[in-house]
């Protein structure tokens, strides 16, 4: 589903934010890319939606070549990825409905659709009898809750997640992680989660990179990256805070 190979990305302060990363995510697989704060997880996820282009080497995504694509293609491959993100990004002058309707009124569809389907995805992740609360009335794990009901509108293929747990406590991160888990087992979902808690991967994810300034220094199946072995030593350090 998604494949980069000797990807770089260099900003133009000179800063290189990811060098030479090969990495493939397999349709329908949960991936987790985890590391420290500023070892890249953010600027790969930007190259994987197309919000960033490579300053080096291939990114494909479903049969997109993003590092050549027209701009039309790149929008087009946008509405088929869904964004979860940290901070929740919700409108709060919106509703619960309207800020899961917001996608499908960019896409043109019409209110009885747009009702319809709003109606059906907030069933879908439990918050049915929220749809005219506002945000600001809400626990973190609605609001995300809500932010994965705006992120599933347009049926993506693809959902990008991006540190989608880290203001939550455990209870409520475990809760949220099931949902992704069942989104995954039963739409077919390719999840990309980018996170910096090992505890999240364990949980949810089939397979793992481990990024440590701008380089994936390990990557297979989370059982064998964090089974015991002796690995790299940015592995190690996860493994033994039990980040």
């Amino acid at each position: 589903m998604i494949a980069l190979d000797q990807v770089s990305k260099r900003f133009p302060d000179g800063t290189l934010a990811l060098d030479e990363i090969t990495l493939e995510v397999p349709r329908g697989s949960v991936f987790g890319i985890i590391g420290r704060s500023g070892a890249g997880k953010s600027t790969l996820l930007r190259l994987i939606n197309g919000l960033e282009r490579p300053s080096a080497g291939r990114v494909q995504v479903d049969g997109t070549a993003l590092e050549t694509a027209r701009e039309l293609e790149v929008r087009a491959l946008r509405r088929r990825v869904g964004m979860i993100f940290q901070s929740f990004g919700l409108l709060a002058n919106r509703t619960v409905a309207g800020n899961v309707a917001l996608p499908l009124e960019l896409a043109g569809m019409s209110r009885p659709e747009r009702a319809a389907r709003v109606a059906a995805l907030l069933d879908r992740v439990g918050l049915g009898d929220k749809a005219d609360s506002y945000p600001a009335r809400l626990s973190g794990g609605q609001r995300q809750r809500v932010g994965i009901a705006r992120a599933l509108a347009t049926r993506p293929d693809i959902l990008l997640c991006d540190e989608a747990t880290s203001a939550l406590d455990p209870e409520t991160t475990r809760a949220v992680l099931d949902l992704l888990g069942a989104l995954n087992r039963e739409l077919g979902l390719t999840i990309v989660l980018i996170t910096h808690e090992m505890s999240v991967v364990r949980a949810v994810c089939d397979r793992v990179a481990v990024l440590d300034r701008g380089r994936v220094v390990e990557s297979g199946p989370v059982d064998t990256v964090f089974g015991g072995e002796a690995g790299h030593a940015a592995t190690l350090a996860l493994v033994g805070t039990g980040a």
